[in-house]
């Protein structure tokens, strides 16, 4: 029994039931015990491997991304560069790279990273320490200085905890974290929640992250009211559906999400239907989703990667290959279809790289 477990019975037996939002939130974020406060999880030994960590091309490509934005808000400076759990700093040393080749770029950025983590904060530091931009931690978005901003989240609404309901004969009641014979197990309240009116079968689950949408709302208001623009990528839908996608991964396999609580990864499926809802109710225009690979052709990771393999060795040329493979290829085994990409910005600026307008939607005028 992991140090979180006992915890998480302890508050069980204090209080009754929790939600499964809050199990979440203790198992990834406990101040102790928590997945992400006590490990780097990234690369083959730990439990997951990101898209900054498959190549450099990833981290580049987004930052020539973020300057075509800044180029097209007007230059202004400075502006902010914000990462939304920026893992060990690989996407950023990357794109801070490649805006150097944008004439007054970097003298403008002033960058933020948003970061819970404590032992990734450390590695960003440690491989940023020579970035030529400033750059400042914080543990929250909202303290990220005001002004015109652009952000970039790749992994992270993935992370937000979820809430689970379950279509009884009763209506739709949440689904509970308890004990059963000695052991962590769902349960459900006894009282439905009488706002879900929606249509399905008894022992249907619908999974809603009220997180991620509060979250995405906040942000879509700020860029809204001060300018900028955001590009999420994430594993995920682009429809809102039933069911659920809630997972644990651990040393790059899938455990049961109450197996070893504080010792595995716990993400669900992102919904960005319901992101780019939320993003529309908050003020912005939306672009996308698109697929991965979509957005990273269109950005000109093939060029790129022509480029770095002209002046490599065959097996770094192999690399090369390997790693657009991963990150494009649109099958059932590589990133390129899974992953989507979202955008939103100040409905003033055009639709972003990557983004035909076909793909764009507006929020509705204020009257």
């Amino acid at each position: 029994m992991t140090p979180l477990e006992r915890e998480i019975r302890s508050i069980i037996a204090s209080e009754g039931p929790i939600t499964l939002e809050r199990y979440m939130e203790l198992a990834l974020t406990h101040p102790v015990h928590g997945y992400y406060m006590s490990r780097d999880p990234f690369g083959a030994s730990g439990d997951f491997t990101t898209a900054p960590e498959i190549s450099q091309m990833f981290g580049e490509l987004l930052g020539l991304w973020a300057a075509e934005v800044w180029t097209v808000m007007g230059a202004p400076s400075p502006i902010r560069l914000v990462e939304l759990g920026p893992g060990r700093g690989s996407l950023m040393a990357d794109a801070l790279r490649a805006a150097r080749v944008v004439p007054g770029l970097v003298a403008a950025l002033d960058v933020h990273l948003v970061e819970a983590s404590p032992v990734l904060a450390e590695a960003q530091h440690a491989l940023l320490a020579k970035a030529k931009a400033p750059i400042t931690w914080h543990n929250r978005v909202e303290d990220v200085p005001r002004g015109p901003a652009i952000v970039i989240a790749n992994e992270f609404f993935d992370a937000l905890p979820v809430r689970h309901y379950v279509k009884t004969p009763k209506g739709w009641c949440e689904r509970l974290v308890g004990l059963r014979d000695d052991r962590l197990a769902f349960g459900v309240t006894e009282r439905p929640d009488p706002s879900i009116a929606v249509p399905a079968q008894d022992g249907t689950i619908l999974e809603i992250g009220a997180a991620a949408h509060l979250y995405m709302a906040r942000l879509a208001r700020r860029l809204a009211s001060q300018g900028g623009a955001a590009l999420i990528i994430d594993y995920g839908h682009t429809q809102t559906s039933l069911g659920a996608t809630l997972q644990a991964l651990k040393a790059h396999c899938f455990v049961q999400p109450f197996e070893t609580p504080g010792e595995a990864d716990l993400t669900a499926h992102v919904d960005f239907a319901a992101l780019g809802r939320a993003a529309r109710a908050g003020g912005v225009a939306v672009h996308g989703p698109v697929t991965q690979g979509a957005l990273l052709a269109a950005l000109g990771i093939f060029e790129r990667a022509e480029g770095l393999k002209g002046r490599a060795s065959e097996i770094q040329r192999e690399a090369v290959d390997a790693a657009l493979k991963r990150l494009v290829t649109e099958d059932d085994v590589n990133m390129g279809k899974l992953f989507k990409a979202l955008a939103v910005a100040d409905a003033r600026l055009p639709a972003p790289a990557g983004f035909i307008s076909n793909h764009q939607t507006r929020p509705p005028r204020r009257r």
